[in-house]
């Protein structure tokens, strides 16, 4: 039952699934059970020497003062030097922000531009917290969903088919979370030439896994058609590429009256982020990313162990997907399925909790990112750790009876 005391805009919102597997996770570990996390979204390597000697550097010379709202002018100019060195995207000054963390970003985005009977266009799977963010704002999320025959990609039709006067926003994410699916060039200027007869329409674009690419190339909006850059938000961070999660910065480019309106909302909310982890990406933003050849391919191979132990087990299915490092698994086989105490297993949901239960690894059901029954099993672990996790879902799977 919802407190009244509570606000009703609470109501269009829920705690993020992908953090609550992780919450009992830990609280099972404290309890005495092993268990292993496969549902949180964070890589296991460390962050780069780099970022943490520009950090220690800036403690040692007090840099612990507040900054300006929308980040340090040395961390904006690395911002604006790495769109333009990787992308080919050119930004001014004030068309870059520095906040904590990405979804800070595209939580003050969403906030300045939309209003109640707007609409915000979300293929489907998701990352979570998209339609919660849309939902709070007040606006509708309409999500449109893509199949594994697709790719889990965004059709020109499919965008077609739901673009209304009522759209403010497209978001698109590449490669994805939670499929790891990766847009290519060709692909995205089809999608963006249905937008070209809405004007209105603003694009999302969340890059945060841009250097996890296995297959293909990476491909971002506002470089694939630069006419429409006044429209597009491009978000990026040094969480998932970088491994600095804990650092907490985000950054994103933009058009300036929209860089504009995010500030003001941030410098009333969070304020600058920290200082120390501003001097940390700076040191990450312009050091030497050499450090990812070989993290990629140490991915790459636990992408490829991954797929091949899942897809021998009896009820589990998935593609090999070409960026980030999540598999998206297919349990629709499992359901109708008995585990050992009689429970019948009737969603993806039930999937996912009998494995914390049945085999002490935790994955995030399907239908927190608005399609199921599938699951999400995040391989950003060590290798020995996943092979263990992959054993023990396939030991819970052979015990269950039809």
């Amino acid at each position: 039952m919802t407190d009244s005391r509570l606000a009703r805009r609470m109501a269009a919102i829920r705690p993020s699934p992908t953090a609550a597997v992780s919450d009992t996770l830990r609280a099972m570990q404290a309890a005495g059970r092993s268990v292993i996390n496969l549902g949180e979204g964070e890589l296991d390597f460390d962050s780069p020497e780099t970022a943490k000697l520009a950090a220690v550097a800036a403690i040692e010379t007090n840099q612990t003062k507040y900054t300006p709202v929308a980040g340090t002018d040395a961390l904006k100019d690395a911002v604006r030097r790495k769109f333009a060195r990787e992308n080919g995207i050119e930004y001014g000054p004030d068309e870059v922000i520095v906040g904590t963390g990405g979804k800070q970003l595209i939580f003050n985005a969403l906030l300045a531009t939309l209003d109640v009977g707007d609409e915000v266009l979300i293929p489907a799977p998701y990352w979570v917290s998209y339609p919660d963010i849309v939902a709070l704002t007040g606006a509708t999320p309409v999500t449109i969903e893509t199949t594994s025959e697709e790719g889990f990609k965004l059709t020109p039709a499919g965008l077609r088919e739901r673009l209304t006067a009522q759209t403010r926003w497209v978001v698109l994410n590449s490669p994805n979370n939670p499929t790891g699916a990766v847009y290519s060039e060709a692909e995205l200027e089809a999608l963006l030439l249905e937008l070209d007869a809405w004007p209105n329409v603003l694009i999302l674009a969340d890059d945060i896994y841009e250097h996890l690419v296995y297959e293909g190339r990476f491909a971002t909006p506002a470089a694939c058609r630069p006419d429409l850059k006044s429209r597009i938000l491009t978000v990026n961070g040094v969480s998932k590429v970088f491994s600095m999660t804990g650092w907490r910065i985000g950054y994103a480019g933009g058009p300036q009256w929209l860089i504009h309106a995010m500030t003001t909302l941030q410098s009333q909310s969070t304020t600058n982020a920290a200082s120390i982890s501003q001097a940390a990406a700076v040191g990450a933003l312009d050091g030497s990313l050499s450090f990812l050849e070989p993290r990629v391919a140490a991915l790459r191979a636990r992408r490829d162990l991954a797929v091949a132990r899942i897809n021998a087990i009896d009820g589990l299915r998935c593609e090999r997907p070409a960026g980030a490092f999540y598999l998206y698994i297919d349990c629709a086989a499992l359901l109708g399925r008995r585990a050992n105490d009689g429970e019948r297993l009737e969603t993806d949901v039930d999937v996912a909790a009998w494995l914390v239960k049945e085999a002490g690894v935790g994955v995030v059901p399907g239908t927190a990112f608005g399609l199921s029954p599938w699951l999400r099993l995040a391989y950003g672990v060590p290798t020995p750790t996943l092979e263990s996790a992959l054993d023990a879902i396939e030991a819970a799977c052979q015990r269950l009876a039809d």
